[in-house]
């Protein structure tokens, strides 16, 4: 193999997820020039990345047919030797279909993959991880698999954020794409009252994110809170993670940035569950989750924009404790 191109153009947290596809093509493949194709914003992501050779950006959000037929163009031109297609989508499928590529692989859910020259089948079973899953497009490729998630912020990046890790602090990451992933923010702020007035305090996240967090500061009167929302890049971010003392995130891209870093982290699972496998892969891991069992959870794969019980008591359920104890006893605050 010499040239490869690796597809997932979906959020933030499942391009994350894909990283192992790129750690084992390249331990496989060394000398491989690796390509990765994803939409517009996430490619910061990988800059500086030391195993790939180019980052594709497909623009969604203007033209975006007119910029698929443009990507498909260069792809084809480019007389790769394989691409995998960990999306299970026809816009991408479409890509794979027609590329000109050697070799194709991609999930049997995709409706373009019967002209993959490799189909599998996306197992959505409850002892699977989903880097698991998306590892199973290139088991054939490889001789042995590595259950490496891994990004690589810059010198940069570390420089960046220095200021910030010169006494010990927590991260949080309030917010997710979805509703009912996410922590409710009155549960954030009853969190926020329970901990040390002096215990720095960071809320990461979009500049979507920055009213959310500034309310939930506001609101818990908590002193030592500084909301960073908007002001990190994903690779900044993962620096100023990867030293906490310990990162409170919900089922979400937060989760996966942590994984990608090693960094430690509590994840909250509110309408989904952690069987759906994306739970958090870093060594000091914690999962807080409601403990009371509810017929309607998990709710959903992804998540909801609003409770479809209206009552949101996966969320509302979980008892603040839980992550305060974890401040007590799982670091060194």
């Amino acid at each position: 193999m010499k040239k490869i191109l690796i597809i997932q153009t979906a959020s933030i947290g499942d391009v994350i997820l894909a990283t192992p596809i790129v750690e084992n093509l390249h331990i496989q493949f060394p000398d491989a020039d690796i390509d990765i194709l994803v939409k517009m914003g996430n490619e910061t992501l990988f800059e500086k990345h030391p195993f790939l050779h180019q980052v594709l950006i497909w623009n969604k959000k203007q033209q975006k047919y007119k910029n698929l037929l443009h990507l498909l163009s260069y792809i084809r031109r480019q007389r790769y030797d394989l691409i995998v297609n960990v999306q299970r989508f026809l816009s991408t499928g479409f890509l794979t279909a027609f590329s000109k590529a050697k070799i194709t692989t991609g999930f049997k859910k995709n409706p373009f993959s019967f002209l993959f020259t490799h189909s599998i089948k996306h197992l959505f079973d409850h002892q699977l991880h989903e880097i698991d899953r998306n590892l199973s497009l290139i088991s054939r490729f490889i001789t042995q698999t590595h259950r490496c998630i891994r990004l690589y912020p810059s010198e940069e990046d570390i420089a960046s954020v220095s200021s910030y890790k010169t006494i010990p602090y927590i991260t949080i990451s309030p917010a997710s794409l979805w509703f009912t992933k996410q922590f409710p923010k009155e549960q954030w702020i009853r969190f926020l009252q329970t901990l040390p007035s002096d215990l720095k305090v960071y809320f990461l996240g979009g500049t979507a994110d920055h009213v959310l967090c500034d309310e939930i500061i506001q609101k818990s009167g908590h002193i030592c809170s500084e909301n960073l929302a908007g002001k990190l890049t994903f690779l900044q971010s993962a620096v100023l993670m990867q030293q906490a003392q310990m990162n409170y995130v919900n089922d979400s891209a937060p989760t996966h940035l942590c994984s990608a870093v090693n960094a430690p982290v509590t994840t909250i699972f509110c309408s989904t569950v952690p069987c759906f496998g994306f739970t958090p892969l870093s060594d000091r891991l914690n999962i807080v989750e409601c403990q009371e069992v509810l017929p309607c959870r998990p709710c959903g794969i992804h998540g909801y924009k609003e409770c479809p019980k209206k009552h949101f008591k996966c969320g509302y359920n979980i008892n603040i404790n839980e992550l305060t104890n974890i401040l007590k006893y799982d670091t060194r605050y």
